[in-house]
């Protein structure tokens, strides 16, 4: 086992990382850009490493002042979080060239799932089911009008390298088609640096599903069920729940079933997640993160696994401390992204915690690295906290969290709990009765006063 891992990260998920690692009894380093010099993490880790100024380019992401901080202070693995470098092959090749571990998967299948044209051709030969599309990229406009019309009207374009609804356009008909692929490529070319795009039905009306897995080094495979994912706003998560309300025990069995056979087939290593649209019953691969998500905390309350924690001892050479048999799902839970943002317009709100109390009692969990006097820098993702609650049903699953919304105290900037609480009078939501364009279309009739 490990006797010091450097948390390349930030924020509330740094704060997770160190946790678990003081659990397991091994000490931590935090890196920190001068924005972060008062963040949580820092003040807890036992010991801490400035790595440069506040853009995340000469920070975050700055893998030689990474590296470097892990030689000076003695590192023998480091864990990326999510975001930032969690999903970048060449570090996590960097980090092991350097004799130290990387707590994540192999980079070649970080690299393979890095591309959606590969992860999808990857996963389809596993056998899991794929959304009807192209085989591959999308080289003349001539191609995607043949693959269309085969289809059938509405079609995805996807750029390759995309990720957050960036290089993804909707083309209703055939006349739409040249301006989706353009925009598609021009967007994904300036984000991404790519513009390989490629095709897919578009499904109307779908919920996204998406299953953890966790795959050891001696040949065991689990799934820990499925989170549904389905309110988004912008293609970004706002709300988290397990188990969906949409499936039923049968369909739980038979997607963690093929899911788990083809992390088996692509012998793939550590906690990984398979996203799902899923319509009428029918499941479509549409990415695998290859990382820790934002809302394991959900699956984490529902199984009682401690993720960072498996996640670390299969980077350790360590099997499983479970098998498929030993998970028993218990309740629900729902996770809700607490962020600095405007809970009308979603402008960031940067700025000094004044004031700040956090929500408790039985099944409430609150992952946040704010604290009183906290100013919340302006140059990251405005992710404060995560609230996530657990009951014996939805049904009491729901008065807890209203419960815990009403505790929540911060104040100084403006946050989205008010959107939670609002939300929560919602039947469609009291009954799971959502979609993934349900949030935008009811934000839209809510702005018209509708």
């Amino acid at each position: 086992m490990f006797e010091k891992i450097l948390i390349a990260n930030r924020g509330e998920i740094a704060l997770r990382v160190h946790r678990a690692c003081k659990e397991m009894g091994i000490s931590t380093v935090a890196i920190h850009s001068t924005a972060d010099s008062d963040a949580m993490h820092v003040r807890l880790a036992d010991e801490s490493v400035c790595i440069g100024p506040p853009s995340s380019a000469q920070s975050y992401l700055n893998i030689p002042a990474i590296i470097s901080a892990c030689e000076i202070t003695g590192a023998q693995a480091v864990h990326p979080g999510y975001g930032f470098l969690s999903e970048n092959a060449r570090f996590a090749e960097i980090v092991e060239d350097h004799g130290m571990t990387f707590i994540g998967p192999k980079p070649a299948h970080i690299r393979m799932m890095g591309d959606k044209i590969t992860a999808k051709e990857a996963v389809a030969r596993a056998g899991i089911p794929v959304v009807p599309g192209s085989d591959g990229a999308i080289t003349s406009d001539e191609e995607a009008f043949k693959i269309a019309e085969k289809i059938g009207y509405p079609v995805l374009v996807k750029a390759s390298a995309g990720g957050g609804g960036r290089g993804m356009k909707i083309a209703l008909n055939k006349e739409e088609m040249s301006f989706a692929l353009s925009t598609a490529r021009s967007e994904a070319k300036n984000a991404f640096g790519d513009d390989t795009v490629y095709l897919e039905k578009y499904l109307s009306l779908p919920r996204h599903i998406e299953i953890q897995v966790v795959a050891d080094s001696h040949g065991n495979v689990v799934h820990l069920g499925e989170r549904d994912c389905s309110l988004q706003r912008r293609h970004q998560k706002v709300w988290e729940e397990a188990p969906s309300p949409a499936l039923n025990a049968s369909e739980r069995f038979e997607i963690g079933s093929v899911v788990v056979k083809a992390i088996k087939a692509l012998g793939y290593l550590g906690v990984g997640t398979i996203e799902f649209l899923y319509e009428d019953g029918k499941f479509y691969f549409i990415e695998m993160n290859t990382r820790l998500q934002v809302e394991h905390p959900v699956t984490e309350a529902i199984t009682g696994i401690d993720l960072v924690r498996e996640q670390i001892r299969i980077a350790s050479g360590l099997p499983l401390s479970f098998t498929q048999d030993d998970i028993k799902f218990n309740g629900v839970a729902i996770e809700c992204r607490i962020n600095a943002e405007d809970p009308q317009t979603f402008a960031p709100c940067p700025g000094m915690i004044t004031e700040f109390h956090a929500p408790g009692g039985l099944g409430v969990r609150l992952d946040s690295a704010i604290y009183d006097g906290y100013k919340i820098p302006p140059y990251y993702d405005s992710l404060i906290g995560k609230l996530i609650v657990h009951g014996k049903d939805r049904y009491d699953c729901l008065m807890r969290l209203k419960r815990a919304l009403s505790e929540m105290v911060i104040s100084g900037p403006k946050t989205t709990t008010p959107l939670f609480l609002r939300l929560l009078q919602n039947s469609d939501i009291l009954n799971g009765d959502y979609n993934i364009h349900w949030l935008e279309k009811w934000l839209e009739e809510e702005k018209s006063g509708q």
